[in-house]
């Protein structure tokens, strides 16, 4: 266990880097060789939109990484939080700060962005993807990004995290979000087993379908139970499933970079404004 502690105590930024760039790669070999849905559009062009929001994300975590290290260390030296206050071996307080950290960073976090309108304005673009794969995992506005990063903190000081706990969170977390957004067809049996503990595509795809209610179900990333735990898990055939948004299905529209970067601030468009744009044009 130490030496998990002091590996992710001092995780090197190369190490970080080669999480997301080596993940992204796997999983896109993965999904590209056994797919569930088959891939009839422009990867590459889908891919580089894609690319230039995880560019974003990682730029705005980078600038304000500095924020989680203060964070971190003032809990551990003010034993401040909920595993800074508990009396048991470190192990459990590894598990029980994870299963916190991921509730609260991400699960929550999550609910709340299709629950109140103005996040809902950011979160938006990461449904826009109409075909989600392995690389739609950091489709994030960067005002989306700089409010996970707000409600990450915010799970640090609650928790107590220290930074090694935080480096473990944020690692499992990548490549859960990277596992469960992939466009893997994974065999029945298999993930009948992993979804009851972690999110798997089978469980994950349906929160992309393009209409509610199945957009507002399946909010986790690491771990499955939280949905469970809240009423929010549903199972469907994932064939059946038509991925993005009914407020913007126009291919064009959710495939431009600066249309998309311009969403939060042009107003709110619901389904039937939606339906008669399109009868206009």
């Amino acid at each position: 266990m130490q030496e998990i502690i002091n590996y992710f105590s001092d995780m090197p930024s190369l190490h970080r880097s080669l999480l997301l760039v080596g993940g992204l790669t796997f999983f896109f070999l993965v999904e590209q060789a056994a797919p569930l849905f088959e891939i009839n559009y422009s990867r590459t062009k889908h891919t580089l939109v894609n690319i230039f929001f995880t560019l974003t994300t990682v730029v705005i975590n980078f600038v304000m990484a500095f924020i989680l290290v203060l964070s971190a260390d003032w809990v551990v030296e003010n034993q401040f939080g909920i595993i800074q206050w508990l009396t048991m071996p470190l192990w459990a307080k590894a598990l029980i700060g994870l299963l916190l950290m991921d509730l609260i960073g991400a699960w929550l976090v999550h609910f709340i962005e299709h629950k109140v309108w103005f996040l809902w304005q950011f979160h938006v673009i990461h449904h826009t993807d109409q075909n989600v794969d392995t690389t739609t995992a950091n489709r994030h506005h960067p005002g989306e990004s700089v409010i996970r990063f707000i409600f990450t903190t915010a799970a640090v000081l609650i928790v107590g995290a220290p930074i090694w706990l935080v480096f473990i969170y944020q690692t499992l977390s990548l490549v859960l979000t990277q596992f469960n957004h992939s466009n893997l067809k994974m065999p029945t049996w298999l993930d009948n087993i992993l979804v009851w503990v972690i999110c798997t595509p089978n469980m994950h795809r349906v929160h992309h379908h393009y209409r509610q209610p199945y957009s507002d179900t399946n909010y986790g990333n690491i771990f499955s139970f939280w949905d469970r735990i809240f009423g929010t898990y549903v199972a469907v055939e994932n064939k059946k499933l038509i991925y993005g948004v009914d407020t913007y299905m126009d291919k064009k529209e959710v495939s431009n970079i600066w249309s998309l970067l311009k969403i939060p601030f042009v107003g709110y468009r619901s389904a039937i404004e939606y339906e008669e744009e399109e009868k206009l044009n």
